[in-house]
């Protein structure tokens, strides 16, 4: 068994190497990235600052509530939310009810100026009371990264795996494996393994190579880390190979394909921040294995979070993996 899972992993890599559509994937990237952007950011009345609101957003003084340009966020935990404001995701923290108690970050340029807004509202009739916090910036850079590394291997994942199959089925490849001893799990199992060592090998250049010259804020673990893009990676080529299980047309396969890495770029966290979002919206991300990647990633690196803070996470994207590898493997046909 081991020889043939061997055979068909060695003879995959190769394949894989020699290729050269990778090319022309990464001249048309950018354009796709371009678009997506100028498609996601279009709306020009967007808000400029955001408040964090622990407790009902309803309890805030309404000239405060209704000033144009501020996004409420609600938060349930004070320490969470106290978390993203010494990290300036937050640009005030303010706690509803009275007394009225607000937290800004002292090296915040936007939390001066928020809290100059709200003190020039009738939200001062409270006399609100002012605590200070601090923290270290992080860049966009470093809250982007997570997101971009996850992308790209989603996309490694999804069009690398199930592409190769539906064409292996509609060139008779696996009509000839399946003459062969080879077990189609000892095939599905190579296939997984392969876009594995090819996901993480490319990983560790991008990653390693980039923090090299723009030096990443990283306050968690480095195995950490790789253990979660790990998992991730393998959520999504299950995910692939799902898709590819019994298509045999190369355009239906990208249709499909591009239908569920589309909504998952611009819905899983990868370009902006999903707090404050409509419920039905953040209950439709939480759906897709990319945000929860993104997600335990981001808290890794941005706020030193360790694999059981990261758990619930990391339990939906095992739970996952198992369910589209076994639906997979029911479902697949040589022919």
């Amino acid at each position: 068994m081991m020889r043939r899972f061997w055979a068909v992993l060695i003879g995959r890599n190769k394949e894989f190497l020699r290729d050269r559509g990778a090319l022309g994937w990464n001249l048309l990237f950018p354009f796709f990235v371009v678009f997506g952007m100028a498609f996601a950011f279009s709306d020009k009345a967007q808000d400029v600052f955001k408040v964090g609101v622990v407790g009902e957003i309803s309890s805030l003084p309404s000239g405060f509530s209704s000033t144009k340009h501020l996004k409420f966020v609600p938060f349930d935990d004070k320490s969470s939310a106290l978390g993203k404001l010494r990290h300036h995701q937050l640009d005030i923290l303010v706690s509803a009810g009275r007394p009225l108690t607000y937290w800004v970050n002292e090296s915040s340029p936007k939390g001066y100026l928020v809290e100059k807004i709200m003190l020039g509202t009738d939200a001062a009739k409270f006399s609100p009371e002012r605590k200070a916090v601090e923290g270290r910036p992080i860049r966009y850079v470093d809250w982007l990264v997570a997101g971009l590394l996850s992308m790209n291997m989603m996309f490694s994942a999804l069009f690398g795996v199930g592409y190769t199959l539906v064409r292996y089925r509609k060139n008779g490849v696996l009509k000839r494996l399946k003459a062969t001893p080879l077990r189609a799990a000892e095939f599905l199992s190579a296939q997984v393994v392969s876009r594995l060592i090819l996901i993480m090998s490319v990983f560790a250049v991008v990653y390693h190579g980039s923090d090299f010259f723009l030096h990443f804020e990283r306050l968690g673990s480095l195995f950490d880390l790789y253990f979660i893009f790990a998992l991730g990676s393998a959520c999504l080529v299950s995910l692939g190979l799902l898709v590819a299980a019994r298509v045999a047309s190369e355009e239906l396969a990208g249709g499909v394909l591009n239908m569920l890495s589309w909504p998952m770029m611009f819905l899983s966290g990868v370009w902006f921040s999903l707090e404050g979002a409509p419920r039905p919206l953040r209950l439709l991300a939480d759906a897709m294995p990319l945000t929860h990647m993104i997600d335990a990633a981001r808290a890794v690196m941005t706020e030193g979070a360790t694999l059981s803070q990261v758990a619930p996470h990391l339990y939906i994207l095992g739970g996952m993996t198992a369910l589209f590898l076994a639906v997979g493997a029911w479902t697949f046909r040589w022919d």
